[in-house]
């Protein structure tokens, strides 16, 4: 599996703008196969901060949503939304288990 967490500060007078195209995004990258999680959401403490976290099968399925139509559209937008650099870490996970809270 393929874990990507990867944070986005946004410029706050673009923030609609980018919680739109993130929404878009999180949509359509949900029903690609091999996509097991596919999530967004904003900071609490930083609501102009956009955290993706994202699963994927294996590496096929990261490379499929890498070269798709939608998220190569969130990418061109991006760099008028942000307010900062980005923040991308990939983490290759060989097991994943649910833990009772």
């Amino acid at each position: 599996m393929i874990h990507v967490h990867a944070t986005f500060p946004i410029d706050p007078e673009k923030r609609a703008e980018a919680l739109e195209n993130a929404a878009e995004l999180v949509e359509a990258s949900r029903a690609e196969a091999g996509v097991l999680e596919y999530d967004a959401a904003t900071d609490v403490l930083e609501p102009n901060t956009l955290r993706f976290t994202e699963l994927y099968e294996d590496e096929d399925a990261f490379g499929a949503h890498s070269e798709s139509e939608h998220f190569e559209a969130f990418e061109a937008e991006l760099p008028d939304l942000l307010a900062g650099e980005p923040d991308v870490v990939r983490y290759d996970v060989s097991e994943r288990t649910e833990l009772d809270v």
